[in-house]
């Protein structure tokens, strides 16, 4: 270095021993601190998990951090494109947000042909496929028992992905349907008919009148029996 500028050099660095001294963050560490969060994030998710992040813009001066905290900051989800928060409390606290990109590839469950609305899934009316998920609307199926036996709610066009809020389970007990009421108790039991008034699948809840009038809720089994706690 010339010696002409050394005094001004000097006075630069012990005038300002903060900003000398500085330690910066290295970047590409919360980056990579970032993509590891977030896999860890979305282990639960069916199939396999792939998770992007751009570099942070090295212009970016942060002091070096003891100990990072990633967050998924409020109202953010792990789906396609996203954030995860980096967050640091000592010895200089800062905040960064850094832009990933979850995609989750599984099979995922597609319409084989046309189906029409109330008609029953079988294995013909299905196809398997390996796609991104994230880049479905929620609730996509990935699972064919979720699929097969249940009843479509709307019609759906061949190749369209299936998902659960089309589907419902099948009804075991039709309204106007005639049904046994059963009412178990300790050691005893209780038969009567009645008439269900509402539709419901295994397990739903399921009104019903009785034989002299009575409304009775109770759980809907399968062969026309509805069970009463008693």
């Amino acid at each position: 270095m010339s010696t002409r500028f050394q005094p001004f050099f000097l006075f630069l660095l012990f005038s300002f021993p903060a900003l000398a001294g500085t330690q910066w963050q290295d970047l590409e560490a919360v980056r990579n601190g970032a993509i590891q969060f977030a896999r860890q994030q979305s282990a639960a998710q069916p199939g396999t998990v792939s998770v992007t992040a751009i570099p942070l813009d090295p212009r970016l001066r942060l002091s070096d951090c003891q100990s990072i905290d990633f967050f998924i900051p409020t109202g953010t989800r792990l789906w396609g494109n996203s954030n995860i928060g980096a967050r640091c409390n000592t010895p200089s606290p800062w905040t960064v947000y850094i832009p990933i990109t979850v995609s989750i590839t599984s099979e995922v469950v597609f319409a084989a042909r046309p189906i029409g609305s109330g008609q029953t899934i079988t294995e013909a009316d299905i196809l398997l496929k390996n796609d991104d998920i994230t880049q479905f609307a929620s609730g996509v199926i990935t699972d064919v028992r979720q699929a097969l036996g249940k009843t479509t709610t709307i019609g759906v066009a061949a190749g369209y992905p299936l998902r659960i809020d089309m589907l419902r389970a099948p009804y075991v007990i039709q309204q106007g349907q005639s049904v046994k009421i059963l009412a178990r108790g300790q050691g005893f039991q209780v038969n009567a008919e009645g008439k269900a008034l509402t539709n419901a699948a295994a397990g739903q809840i399921v009104s019903v009148r009785s034989g002299s009038g009575q409304i009775i809720k109770g759980t809907a089994r399968e062969g026309g029996i509805v069970e009463v706690p008693f």
